[in-house]
């Protein structure tokens, strides 16, 4: 396994730890192959896992996105296309994971680790959670149809709108009060094994038809095609300029091309 992606079981529980503190646990390609691999396993049943724990290694972050400089190479449409539908296709295995799934979070859950939250089936967070999708600000690229089908899901267009427009964080407050977060822990990960806890005695087949009609729904609604929307964005002199900028820890100069 990855070391830079943890995985354990605590008897029939799963634990998917992200492991790069240093850098906020932001998501290299590999990790989110990891990711849809330990998915995939619990899929096929073959581990025998009841229930799914993802968190974040330390205190500061659960993911804040994936790694900026795994962008430096992209050149073409393809590239773009690529990544997002790999995102995409990761983030289809684990909605498709037949057992609760519970987001551990502490700090900054943000693009594709906000992403992978969302796609949880329940979210348990510190008091320090700070869950968006800067990206108008940061890098200039945007998200697929598909994710914004999740986040429209669970937010609502108008919200998702307006956090994808503004691009400011969700803090504790606001994330309990539209249920983004079902729980303000101090301790999010002991709190998430209570919860599997608890689910580990109901009914399988219930709780996996459940998800999974529910995944359908969302599935259905998006039906979309965004691939020109990928395209612009992402081959765009201003997503090279955001990518610059935030190495660079400046602000970006954008000019709309």
């Amino acid at each position: 396994m990855d070391e830079e992606l943890l995985f354990h079981r605590e008897g029939d529980t799963g634990v998917i730890v992200f492991n790069r503190p240093l850098q906020r646990n932001a998501l290299t390609f590999e990790m989110y192959e990891s990711l849809a691999g330990i998915c995939n396993t619990i899929i096929d049943k073959s581990l025998g896992i009841k229930s799914l724990i993802i968190t974040g290694s330390g205190d500061k972050a659960f993911a804040a996105g994936t790694d900026i400089s795994r962008f430096r190479d992209f050149s073409s449409a393809e590239d773009a296309l690529g990544y997002e539908r790999t995102i995409d296709r990761v983030l289809g295995v684990l909605e498709s994971v037949p057992v609760p799934t519970i987001a551990a979070i502490r700090g900054a859950c943000t693009g594709g680790g906000a992403a992978i939250a969302a796609c949880c089936d329940i979210r348990v967070a510190s008091d320090d959670i700070k869950f968006g999708f800067p990206i108008a600000r940061t890098l200039g690229n945007c998200l697929s149809v598909g994710n914004l089908s999740r986040l429209v899901e669970l937010l609502g267009a108008a919200r998702t709108r307006e956090i994808l427009l503004t691009s400011r964080l969700i803090k504790i407050d606001e994330a309990l009060a539209i249920n983004l977060v079902n729980e303000s822990v101090s301790d999010p990960l002991a709190r998430a094994h209570e919860l599997c806890e608890l689910m580990r005695g109901h009914a399988p087949l219930t709780i996996a038809a459940s998800k999974e009609g529910l995944r359908r729904l969302r599935q259905a609604a998006a039906n979309v095609e965004g691939d020109d929307l990928i395209v612009k964005c992402y081959t765009s002199g201003d997503f090279r300029e955001g990518m610059d900028a935030f190495l660079a820890k400046r602000k970006p100069n954008w000019k709309g091309c």
